[in-house]
């Protein structure tokens, strides 16, 4: 992380929408930060002014033009239960953007696969918001939930091979970006894949030819579980996958370490990596070697902090 890109900021609220499930969409007039956000990059917050210890939360979408950042958390304990009563006029102290951003291949032809699980979402779609102003490029997103989803779905009119024509549930956002995207979940949502998210990209991976698939690499942010899966679906068809890791942080800055994780050096060796400052992104296989099957991967997640 560069230090000299790091802003302690004052941030006024613009507005703050609730959605079922305890989801609030919070958007903040902060230009400093605004400038200089990367797809998956995240804020430390301070919720409230009576809690100092902040919440990290991923950055959904910036407006570097306008100065504003959105954040799409789930009210999950004091702290984002504090935040979610703050109202539009109120300022709230941020620091970022923090961690290092996904590394994107803008090669014409890239085929980026973007995979988010619950509130694992918010970096997919500031993914999505760069690539879709590179040339030659075709993302497509799966978004998986065990929550209701923060918007109602839209039925996208576009056929993507590999997925069944009755799974046309897509993110509205997305579908005004002409971005493809498709939705999973468990919970009988009309045109969702009633499965895991994982299901959902393997089923869209089969559907491209092998050039095609050649082209995939694979990004993901969601609960651990369902990181494991997906590097054991970028394992399975020998694909480059960096995932976007959560973790429950104190500083954010590196120096309390709480936030390590195990990361597989290139001589083999095991190092304790620091989440909030050497990730939050990482390479899958140096943080799941070889690849992990798992059966039944959770596709909920939370992004914050209690």
């Amino acid at each position: 992380m560069n230090r000299d890109s790091l802003f302690v900021e004052n941030a006024s609220i613009t507005f703050q929408q609730e959605y079922p499930g305890r989801q609030f969409l919070l958007r903040l007039y902060a230009p400093r930060i605004a400038e200089r956000t990367r797809a998956g990059h995240f804020v430390h917050v301070t919720c409230d002014p009576l809690r100092p210890l902040r919440r990290p939360l991923s950055i959904l979408r910036a407006s570097p033009k306008e100065g504003w950042i959105e954040l799409l958390y789930r009210v999950v304990g004091e702290g984002t239960a504090l935040l979610s009563q703050r109202s539009a006029g109120e300022t709230v102290n941020l620091l970022g953007p923090i961690g290092q951003p996904f590394q994107i291949d803008t090669t014409p032809g890239a085929r980026p696969l973007l995979i988010g699980g619950g509130i694992g979402m918010p970096p997919m779609i500031a993914l999505a918001d760069q690539l879709r102003h590179i040339d030659g490029v075709e993302p497509f997103v799966a978004i998986g939930s065990e929550q209701p989803f923060p918007f109602t779905p839209a039925r996208s009119p576009r056929r993507l091979p590999g997925i069944d024509a009755a799974v046309d549930a897509a993110m509205p956002l997305l579908e005004e970006w002409e971005i493809d995207s498709r939705l999973a979940t468990r919970n009988g949502i009309p045109g969702c894949l009633d499965g895991w998210v994982t299901d959902l990209a393997e089923q869209w991976l089969l559907g491209l030819d092998t050039t095609a698939r050649q082209q995939v690499h694979i990004y993901a942010c969601g609960p651990h579980p369902m990181l494991e899966a997906v590097a054991a679906l970028a394992h399975r068809h020998d694909l480059p996958c960096q995932v976007s890791l959560e973790a429950f942080m104190a500083c954010g800055l590196g120096g309390c370490a709480g936030c390590t994780v195990a990361v597989r050096e290139d001589d083999g060796q095991v190092a304790m990596k620091r989440v909030c400052v050497d990730g939050p992104v990482f390479d899958a296989r140096r943080v799941f070697p070889g690849g992990i099957e798992v059966r039944h991967p959770a596709a909920s997640g939370c992004a914050a902090t209690a």
